[in-house]
């Protein structure tokens, strides 16, 4: 059997286990992740990023815990050689399978949480998931919207401070882009060393980051405790095509 209907097999099994064992999104069981899965298992390479991959994807498709680990038993269960129809049992399940595949899927409940609201309490920023929403309505209305708008980022390196220092540091910089970005623009925080700006491109862009870039070194160099997380890095980056490609931006700017 060669390794593309090997990968057919495997995937149709898997589907049909998991469906008779009560998955209750069929027409959402296909994925690209659910095709990486097969792949490594076929191919007998390392699963694990693939498995993080699946978890994350299905909490993302509104499938929970139990259901997406119920799915998962009845992968082990078909790999597991048994023919005919096979009982998943998720209590069966390898510890490191079960354990990627879970971090996968709470890591999305994490976000998720930290988007509720519209402002962290620390740095009094915008959080992610208010730019999220901005950036919605930013697409809905704007033609070609890169065109137009980018995204500012500003991260320091806070593996080099310890306790408040963190905090005190990310509180300096928001002060920065507030002095910096006073006109209205959309300031959010991405994570807990990155920060964002929503901005029109115009011809005192490149001059505003130079700015931020300045401003936050004076800041930071104040405070022995808050120094060695500089200097900050100051990008732009352009806003991809679609809405869906930009929130993904920000989640992997965000890590």
């Amino acid at each position: 059997m060669g390794v593309a209907q090997a990968e057919r097999v495997l995937k149709s099994r898997w589907r049909t286990a998991s469906l008779a064992a009560g998955w209750p999104f069929p027409g959402d069981w296909p994925s690209r992740e659910v095709d990486d899965v097969v792949t490594a298992m076929v191919d007998t390479a390392d699963p694990g990023d693939a498995l993080v991959r699946l978890g994350r994807s299905r909490a993302e498709a509104g499938a929970g815990l139990g259901e997406t680990l119920l799915d998962l038993a009845a992968l082990h269960a078909v790999l597991d050689g048994a023919c005919g129809v096979v009982a998943p049992n998720v209590d069966a399940l390898p510890s490191r399978m079960l354990r990627l595949t879970a971090l996968g899927w709470a890591d999305v409940l994490t976000e998720e949480a930290a988007d509720r609201g519209a402002e962290d309490p620390l740095t009094g920023l915008a959080t992610r998931g208010y730019l999220r929403t901005r950036l919605a309505e930013l697409y809905r209305g704007t033609p070609a919207p890169g065109d137009r708008y980018a995204l500012v980022l500003v991260g320091l390196d806070l593996t080099r401070a310890t306790g408040w220092s963190r905090v005190v540091a990310m509180t300096l910089l928001s002060d920065v882009l507030r002095v910096v970005f006073d006109g209205g623009e959309t300031l959010a925080t991405l994570g807990p060393s990155v920060a964002a700006v929503l901005t029109r491109r115009d011809a005192s862009l490149a001059q505003r980051i130079s700015t931020v870039r300045v401003l936050a070194a004076d800041r930071l160099a104040v405070d022995p405790h808050v120094r060695p997380t500089g200097p900050a890095d100051v990008w732009s980056e352009h806003l991809p095509a679609t809405h869906g490609d930009a929130c993904a931006l920000l989640a992997a700017l965000g890590r």
